[in-house]
């Protein structure tokens, strides 16, 4: 299917394994194009992790409306879900309050030949937690000490760990919440913690940054991604992702469709079914 798809591409050329990305300001419909080829690719990688028995984790982090929630979708829409999960845990339970606190997200580690892609992970403590008062300062500032730590044993233990983070800016953010307002298919996105991350602004970002000068290790570095746009963003994310893991096409013995069973049987009417109603017909 990639090869097809690289085939009918004439515009690009292939250097040193990789797909050179198309140069310029992109219209929709070849945003539409780049974006399938790149989710072609992610399938390629996706194959290629099961076939090597690899464990890849990828944190996404950022402000509300930094558009984490969008380009994980654009990244799985193709992709097994029996092998690429993603977790976006609620807020914890008074059990798991208990826990050591990076207790409940080793939980969701992947095994051999998995993804796991964190829609907010335990960096909630470096930022809403700490913002908002849900941690006290002796559980911050352990975390602060053991989260370097923790990333690196994950990384020696041979799991791949990526982490981005994604950046929105003030003004940006505020037409999003207000688009979320005046629109009721977005209305279940904005919560009261949204309405106080906003009014928190200089808090969160003071929280970001010493977040950043704690846990931006060379074994596990943030990666920056601005959103203001977000569909320069699903490319520019999927592109620099994939060009994290080296990986190769996966090759497939040939498929051969069987022949249909040919036996003898009455199967009963539909009549007797509960049929939807045909209420639309499509060209």
């Amino acid at each position: 299917m990639a090869t097809a798809i690289a085939k009918k591409d004439k515009k690009r050329k292939k250097k040193d394994g990789q797909w050179t990305p198309k140069k310029g300001v992109l219209s929709r419909k070849d945003y539409d194009k780049e974006l399938r080829r790149l989710q072609v690719e992610l399938v390629q990688l996706e194959e290629w992790v099961r076939n090597r028995g690899l464990r890849v984790v990828v944190l996404f982090e950022g402000r509300d409306t930094a558009g984490k929630g969008g380009v994980i979708k654009r990244m799985t829409a193709l992709l097994n879900p029996r092998y690429v999960r993603v977790v976006a845990l609620p807020a914890p339970t008074e059990r798991e309050r208990t826990q050591w606190y990076f207790q409940r997200y080793i939980a969701h580690l992947p095994s051999a030949g998995e993804m796991v892609l964190f829609d907010r992970s335990w960096y909630n403590r470096a930022g809403v937690e700490r913002v908002m008062g849900f941690c006290t300062d002796e559980e911050y500032d352990e975390f602060m000490r053991t989260c370097p730590q923790f990333e690196r044993m994950l990384v020696r233990a041979g799991i791949v760990l990526i982490k981005y983070w994604l950046s929105v800016s003030d003004d940006e953010q505020e037409r999003r919440f207000l688009g979320r307002i005046n629109d009721p298919s977005k209305r279940w996105k904005l919560s009261p913690m949204d309405l106080q991350a906003r009014a928190r602004w200089v808090d969160y970002s003071e929280a970001k940054d010493q977040m950043f000068s704690y846990c931006d290790i060379k074994e596990a570095p943030w990666n920056v991604v601005e959103t203001d746009n977000k569909r320069a963003a699903h490319l520019n994310l999927i592109s620099h992702f994939l060009s994290l893991i080296p990986y190769e096409e996966v090759p497939h013995d040939e498929i051969k469709l069987p022949p249909r069973q040919k036996r003898s049987y009455s199967r009963p009417p539909k009549s007797s079914q509960r049929m939807v109603p045909i209420t639309y017909e499509v060209d």
